[in-house]
């Protein structure tokens, strides 16, 4: 019996389109799926530019790697085995041409409407954070039905108002046995997650919700991971954020003094991926807490902000990745003279989660339960993650970058970038930590760490 069982589909070959003869998978992610009671493989976008998915036999895994381009689809066929006929990759080459999961026309005009879409707007629109919202707004409702029958403003209006009742609740819970539930004065830089509202909410609170009687900044620099995109080095972005709460504008002003400090080589490399941020969720998930914690000036206006996204500075010690991208330290120079000429307050926030461990994450040990070897790898990666927040705390980033380089950054964390770039731009005489906390699913297949701490 064939390892390739085929999965029905309408996309058909084309045995003309060079792209389907000599097929080059783009950047994608593979995982466990369901269909009709089987057992499937999906693919997925790598960089979230396409948002369908494959569903396909497991056994593709062997064919993915082939697709490199340089072999046809003959060539493939002759080389997998395993029962690998040409209908059957002629088919998976078909879908996932039509996923825009090759390289070729589908998936160039697709990137070319993202890219038009992206520069057609001063502000990015909401995605997680509309979604959370409508959520919200759903369940307050009654359901989905109950949902859907309302207006487009009725929904806004709901979800908004639900996502405020949620934060004012999450601060309350989180503050409310705590010393000192509000800061003196406002911070130079916070830290705080970029998980999804549900899994971090105590830390989001925990820092946002001592800013509540603060000065209020007059800019918001949010500092957040390039998850998806295809920068290799420091990513801005020259656009405002949207979300239900409403819209902070990008901070113009800071846009043209960064652009003049950096230089017109750096300044194009700064922007040059700018596209990376229509679907980052690093950057949009602080903005919400931006808009209900700080709230508006005289003028009716949120603070503005500035959105950038920090690459690992463990990888080639702050250069880019490949050379040709902005590298950490003439971004850090330029930007840390920029904010110095500006006048009024600028708040700088770290949007940083920690660890990533668990069988989701690659590792062979499940983390949930109270026998020895889950409770062990647990307290592991929390006795770990204590070290090097410890090297932070004592204000040595570098030592931080060293560590992990030489560790290899075993429990994966995935924003040393952001949390050292906020600490080397700011420069704070004390770090003080309000939380740590982890997240982790019923079955212990994915723990995700996170910390909430202001740098004065």
């Amino acid at each position: 019996m064939s390892d390739f069982q085929p999965v029905p589909t309408s996309p058909k070959f084309d045995p003309s389109a060079a792209h389907h003869m000599k097929p080059r998978v783009r950047p994608v992610r593979v995982f466990p799926a369901q269909y009709g009671g089987n057992q499937l493989m999906g693919i997925a976008d790598a960089r979230q530019i396409s948002e369908k998915v494959v569903l396909t036999s497991p056994a593709a895994q062997l064919v993915l790697p082939l697709m490199d381009g340089t072999k046809d689809v003959e060539m493939i066929v002759k080389e997998v085995g395993h029962g690998l006929t040409r209908p059957i990759l002629d088919q998976l080459v078909a879908q996932l041409d039509d996923a825009g999961l090759l390289h070729g026309p589908t998936f160039d005009a697709l990137q070319a409407q993202l890219h038009a879409d992206f520069d057609a707007s001063p502000t990015l629109p909401p995605a997680s954070t509309a979604a959370f919202a409508d959520a919200l707004g759903a369940n307050a409702a009654g359901g989905e039905e109950a949902w859907k029958a309302k207006s487009e403003s009725e929904q806004r209006e709901l979800g908004a108002s639900k996502l405020r009742e949620a934060f004012d609740e999450w601060i309350n819970a989180a503050l409310k046995d705590v010393e000192k539930p509000s800061l003196d004065a406002l911070p130079r830089a916070i830290v705080v997650p970029h998980l999804d509202y549900p899994r971090g909410w105590v830390n989001y609170a925990s820092a946002w919700g001592r800013l509540r009687v603060t000065d209020r900044p007059d800019r918001v620099i949010i500092l957040g991971t390039n998850h998806f995109g295809e920068a290799t080095g420091i990513c801005g972005c020259d656009k405002g954020y949207e979300t239900p709460l409403g819209v902070c504008e990008v901070d113009q002003q800071l846009l043209a003094k960064l652009r003049e400090r950096l230089g017109n080589d750096n300044a194009t490399r700064l922007f040059a991926n700018r596209f990376d941020h229509e679907r980052e969720h690093s950057i949009e998930l602080q903005v919400p807490w931006i808009q209900h914690v700080l709230g508006k000036d005289d003028s009716g206006k949120f603070p503005k902000v500035f959105g950038v996204l920090i690459h690992d500075p463990t990888v080639n010690n702050g250069e880019s990745y490949d050379g040709n991208g902005l590298a950490l330290a003439p971004f850090l120079d330029a930007l840390r003279e920029t904010i110095k000429g500006l006048p009024g307050k600028t708040l700088v926030v770290s949007s940083a989660d920690l660890s990533h461990v668990g069988p989701q994450f690659g590792d062979q040990v499940a983390l949930a339960g109270n026998d020895e070897q889950a409770t062990q790898a647990r307290n592991n990666v929390f006795r770990h993650d204590q070290e090097m927040l410890k090297i932070l705390i004592e204000r040595k980033p570098d030592e931080l970058i060293a560590a992990m380089s030489w560790q290899a950054n075993p429990t994966r964390w995935c924003s040393i970038g952001n949390m050292v770039a906020a600490m080397k731009l700011v420069d704070p005489s004390k770090v003080d930590v309000f939380n740590f906390a982890g997240a982790m699913d019923e079955q212990g297949s994915a723990l995700v760490t996170s910390v909430s701490m202001a740098m004065a």
